[in-house]
């Protein structure tokens, strides 16, 4: 099939030389092709169905940083990516599949994937929703914050770059080592007892992200209750929610677990188009490895305006790990000691005093 490289070893599903080079001519000649649809020359189905869907993923991905980037300028609001930040994942893989199916591919391991890419955007999704993230006008608070330390030019460049292209292309880029299983199925087209291995342990990251996601959700429940009514919820004390951030649970091992996790659930999706292409490493690598990047500078920009408003954030963040557990022993916090005054210093303070008299 002209849209799939002609691959002679299951190694090579993870040769960039030859699963992608040869079809960025398709990427060039899209525009003109789109035209002859837009003609009526071509139907989009045949046109789908004879891109490469790496190609189409990849021209998917941009198109929408368009829409983005207009619909950030236009509303003055800069969360539009964050909205589809959940969703975007999944659609891609759903493309894979959809795209394999229509072709005749075997797609049960790019199935597997969207088995469990179906069920971490539900929990996000629902997730950003109770917290508030598709109401009209909301916005990271983040995004305020760097637009009041950056001159005005500079933050339009850097949505009209990072915040509306960058992010879209890295959404594809997550769910790209897809692309690699959907190869590898040509050669193994059946689903092993290592394919489910790997669906577990995404399903049990999922897990770990909706353990964080709701024992953080409860910790702010608690402490807007507190905040409005001067009542302390059942299971907390009122010096845990005057510190001001959750130490419990996940928490008390890892600062960001939610975080880790999610970071976790794309490098092993990463890993699982290693393990199927029996690779130690691909180009792949390059959507979750900028994931990791992005969280630290996003992290490290949280954890500043953290430690700005509570005191004791500084504390835990010697004693905790920002992802990865330092400690099998959970935060506690430092309790301060009573100075102790020697009787040799109130002597030598009763002598000074005399001296002045």
């Amino acid at each position: 099939m002209v849209a799939l490289p002609a691959l002679t070893a299951l190694e090579e599903c993870a040769d960039f030389s030859k699963t992608v080079e040869p079809f960025l001519p398709q990427l060039y000649s899209l525009p003109e092709n789109l035209g002859h649809v837009f003609a009526g020359r071509q139907s989009i189905s045949s046109l789908y169905i004879e891109t490469n869907p790496l190609i189409s993923g990849f021209a998917i991905s941009v198109f929408l940083g368009a829409i983005f980037l207009v619909a950030a300028e236009v509303n003055r609001n800069y969360s539009q990516v964050d909205r589809f930040w959940s969703l975007l994942p999944t659609f891609y893989i759903a493309h894979f599949d959809l795209w394999a199916r229509l072709a005749g591919v075997p797609s049960r391991r790019v199935d597997a994937a969207l088995f469990f890419s179906t069920i971490w955007s539900i929990r996000l999704t629902f997730n950003y929703w109770r917290k508030g993230g598709y109401e009209v006008g909301s916005e990271d608070y983040r995004w305020e914050i760097i637009r009041k330390a950056v001159p005005k030019f500079v933050f339009h460049v850097f949505n009209w770059t990072f915040i509306s292209f960058i992010q879209s292309i890295l959404l594809f880029a997550l769910a790209a080592p897809t692309y690699t299983l959907l190869l590898s199925t040509q050669f193994e087209p059946k689903l092993t007892s290592a394919d489910f291995a790997y669906v577990a342990v995404e399903l049990g990251l999922i897990l770990t992200e909706w353990f964080a996601d709701q024992q953080q959700w409860d910790y702010h429940g608690a402490k807007n209750l507190y905040k409005t009514h001067s009542k302390v919820a059942q299971g907390y004390t009122q010096k845990e929610i005057e510190r001001g951030f959750i130490t419990r649970g996940l928490w008390g091992y890892s600062r960001h677990p939610n975080f880790a996790a999610e970071q976790s659930i794309w490098f092993f999706l990463y890993q699982w188009s290693c393990f199927a292409s029996r690779s130690l490493y691909s180009w792949t690598a390059a959507g979750p490895s900028f994931l990791v990047l992005l969280f630290q500078g996003s992290t490290w920009l949280t954890e500043l305006i953290t430690s700005g408003k509570y005191p004791e954030y500084r504390d835990y963040q010697s004693k905790v790990g920002m992802f990865v557990p330092t400690s099998f022993l959970p935060y506690k916090e430092t309790v301060a000691q009573p100075k102790v005054i020697r009787t040799s210093e109130l002597a030598k303070k009763y002598e000074q005093k005399q001296k002045q008299k």
